[in-house]
């Protein structure tokens, strides 16, 4: 260590304890900057601080001097761990920036437009459970009798499941001019998926399209949860299986295509497993709740129920979600044909 940094911290010292008043104290908080500047250990602050007291207080004892010895090794274990702990610091400063930028640039991307349809009545809620979203919604609208949409969850998160969603769209994206039939929709997607994303990623997708010519809703799913369909003729629910193996796990695969006949009052509600598997401090809710609310809200619009099944659900978590939340709903209103 430098002559130059031992010898004046001995006079500042020989300062402090012969006056001990603020002045020389405020000199050795500044001198600690040369320590900095030099890159001195904390290990060698103290035995720099060992060697100058041995000048300034010959006479101490020598057991406080064995102090310093078990203070030396103490402080080497401390700076060690202290460098390490300001690493991790500063790698998690560099993810949480590369996180925002994701987030932003997930925000602005995965944008889509909800139909103004004036045949069904739309709502949706969509939220992360934590900064970043694994779960994606994509509106298709290509004429005036018909409305699509895909909700998709994608097994992983942060930025790897943004980069999978981007994968989405782009398929969405080239269906403008495309057969637009739910199994058509899959099949597409599943191959630019399968070519494009991690063979550890994996998205299930249910894909809906509503026809206003004959009031049929088709839809076709990718191991995604089953949408519900409430009948208000019956009061009763169901749900809406279609064989389909999730998007990303083989090219070639052959998706199941459904169909359902909406009539007034009608409404299918499409969910993410952050709607079907809330887990509250005890257990996971049993799918009657989920059922039982949008019972309670059937006569509201569809932003109204899907708003009201997002709230009962999050208070049932006390507004920590557990997973990210998706629901959308396909309402088709009284007097609407």
């Amino acid at each position: 260590m430098p002559d130059e940094v031992v010898k004046q911290y001995k006079e500042i010292l020989q300062q402090y304890v012969d006056g001990q008043n603020e002045e020389d104290l405020y000199l050795g908080q500044q001198f600690s900057r040369r320590f900095i500047e030099k890159e001195i250990s904390p290990e060698e602050v103290i035995s720099i601080h060992k060697t100058a007291l041995a000048e300034v207080l010959p006479d101490m004892p020598g057991k406080l001097w064995h102090s310093f010895d078990f203070l030396i090794e103490m402080m080497i274990h401390y700076g060690l761990a202290l460098r390490e702990h300001q690493s991790l610091i500063r790698k998690q400063e560099e993810i949480q920036i590369e996180m925002n930028v994701a987030s932003k640039v997930q925000d602005t991307l995965l944008k889509t437009r909800k139909p103004d349809f004036k045949e069904l009545d739309i709502g949706f809620v969509t939220e992360p459970a934590k900064q970043m979203s694994g779960d994606y919604i994509y509106f298709l609208n290509d004429n005036s009798y018909e409305a699509g949409v895909a909700v998709a969850d994608v097994i992983g998160k942060g930025i790897p499941a943004a980069l999978c969603m981007s994968m989405i769209k782009f398929g969405m994206d080239g269906l403008r001019d495309e057969n637009t039939s739910p199994s058509n929709v899959l099949d597409i997607v599943n191959r630019i998926v399968e070519k494009s994303v991690d063979d550890s990623m994996f998205i299930s997708m249910f894909y809906g399209k509503y026809d206003a010519r004959d009031s049929s809703f088709s839809y076709a799913t990718a191991g995604h949860e089953p949408a519900l369909l409430y009948k208000a003729s019956t009061g009763k629910f169901t749900e809406l299986h279609a064989k389909g193996l999730l998007l990303g796990v083989q090219p070639n695969v052959v998706y199941e295509e459904k169909s359902v006949i909406l009539e007034e009052g009608d409404f299918i509600a499409i969910m993410t497993d952050g709607v079907t598997e809330v887990r509250t401090d005890t257990d996971f809710i049993d799918d009657q709740v989920i059922k039982s609310i949008l019972v309670e809200v059937k006569d509201e619009s569809a932003q109204e129920i899907a708003d009201a099944v997002y709230q009962r659900l999050a208070y049932l978590q006390n507004f920590h979600l557990s997973d990210d939340f998706t629901i959308v709903i396909f309402k088709k209103e009284n007097g609407k044909v």
